[in-house]
């Protein structure tokens, strides 16, 4: 390793990556601003909680849709420009969605928001990845840590918001117009030119199939395709057992804290903003804990507190036990969503970028189905009950880590 080679990308990549931080911070906080005003949204036009949850999930089945057009998009467009428009788009669906008057206006407003977050979502990994690659090591985590950021400040602008009494309108018009307002201004010093997935592949990117010759793939090619295939299901349920933590806090915690555990609205933000505060936490040391004990590790002692910090909040549930319960569930899933994307982008024998889209696209079924399955058994037999699904995620990701890397001996 020269000085040549290590100084000469540094000024394009630390630009680069500050612009594609912004990009992640403004993407986390444009949904929050939405989420703690849910209850609200849900008082305003009288539903109940399956009503309520069917609405909701108009979000992820919005983002399902329309996440394998991302890729398209991306090529025509380059990741950077398609993010910024993905934002655009995401602060007006946001917009519209809390100003609808029906459910049925509020859910395709969600549907819309959806599609282009998940545009936005795909749009920003990719460029994360691209710089990534200029800098020879993983940043990946600290751009996600950067998200929690975002989605922590969103939710105390909501919360500023509602204790000002500022209007739904008003809070989420100025609260787009500023974010979109940063990402555009990003754009400028987001890495130029076209996002060809096989150049400037750094140390991380080689290896799998490509020193292995024709004769060899052959002979193991059904066998190595049927592991890839098993391996790449099993990182989904990684990363879709971590975005049903996340729903939790989005679609759920304000809810719970306000109806079953009589919070006033301020108060009751503070569900999601724990979860997504200590989710911060968790991604901002996430890297050093994984070189430290490796992704296996540390994604089972993260479903383990997921399971148990959770667990014992529901069982015992007060006011400050069920927040530092929602932090435990964000801290312990945590570095899953980045630890899944990169290691189904690494997985042998596939085209580049394949493992990733396959696994930003499938782990949003979490968020489409969390919020109806929470709903009806909400409805059925209590908000507390269906929250359950939370230790339950936490297990999974405890019987599934075998997957992931150990730590490097």
């Amino acid at each position: 390793m020269t000085v040549d080679t290590e100084t000469r990308p540094l000024p394009a990549a630390r630009h680069a990556r500050a612009a594609v931080a912004v990009l992640f911070f403004t993407n986390g906080a444009l949904f929050a601003n939405l989420l703690p005003r849910y209850p609200q949204i849900k008082e305003d036009l009288a539903i109940g909680n399956g009503a309520y949850g069917l609405a909701v999930a108009a979000f992820p089945a919005g983002a399902i849709t329309a996440g394998l057009a991302a890729g398209l998009l991306i090529r025509r467009m380059g990741s950077a420009r398609a993010a910024v428009l993905g934002t655009l788009l995401t602060g007006a669906g946001i917009l519209a969605a809390g100003l609808a008057p029906s459910v049925a206006l509020l859910a395709t407003a969600l549907f819309l928001a959806g599609a282009m977050d998940a545009l936005t979502d795909v749009a920003q990994n990719a460029h994360g990845l691209r710089v990534q690659r200029l800098y020879g090591r993983s940043i990946l985590n600290s751009l996600h840590a950067v998200w929690s950021i975002g989605a922590v400040t969103g939710g105390l602008m909501a919360a500023g918001a509602m204790a000002l009494g500022l209007s739904l309108g008003v809070h989420l018009a100025v609260s787009a117009v500023v974010l979109v307002a940063a990402a555009v201004a990003a754009l400028r010093f987001c890495l130029p030119g076209p996002d060809n997935e096989p150049e400037g592949v750094g140390p991380e990117g080689s290896g799998g199939l490509e020193g292995t010759g024709p004769e060899q793939r052959g002979t193991e090619g059904a066998r190595g395709a049927s592991r890839v295939g098993l391996v790449l299901a099993a990182l989904v349920l990684i990363a879709t057992a971590g975005t049903l933590v996340e729903d939790a806090g989005n679609s759920w915690a304000a809810l719970y804290l306000s109806d079953e555990l009589h919070a006033s609205a301020p108060l009751a933000a503070w569900g999601f903003i724990a979860l997504v505060g200590a989710q911060f936490i968790g991604r901002a040391i996430g890297d050093r804990l994984v070189d430290r004990f490796g992704q296996r590790a540390v994604a089972r002692a993260g479903g383990l507190i997921t399971a148990s910090g959770m667990g014992v909040a529901l069982a015992v549930p007060t006011l400050p036990g069920t927040v530092l319960g929602f932090a435990l569930a964000g801290f312990g899933v945590a570095t899953l969503v980045p630890a899944a994307m990169h290691e189904a982008d690494a997985l042998p024998g596939l085209k580049p970028g394949s493992g990733l889209t396959i696994v930003s696209w499938l782990m949003r079924l979490g968020f489409l189905l969390s919020p109806p399955v929470v709903g009806r058994v909400a409805d059925a037999a209590g908000l507390r009950t269906g929250l359950l699904v939370i230790p339950a995620a936490g297990v999974l990701v405890v019987v599934l880590a075998g997957v992931l890397r150990a730590r490097r001996g």
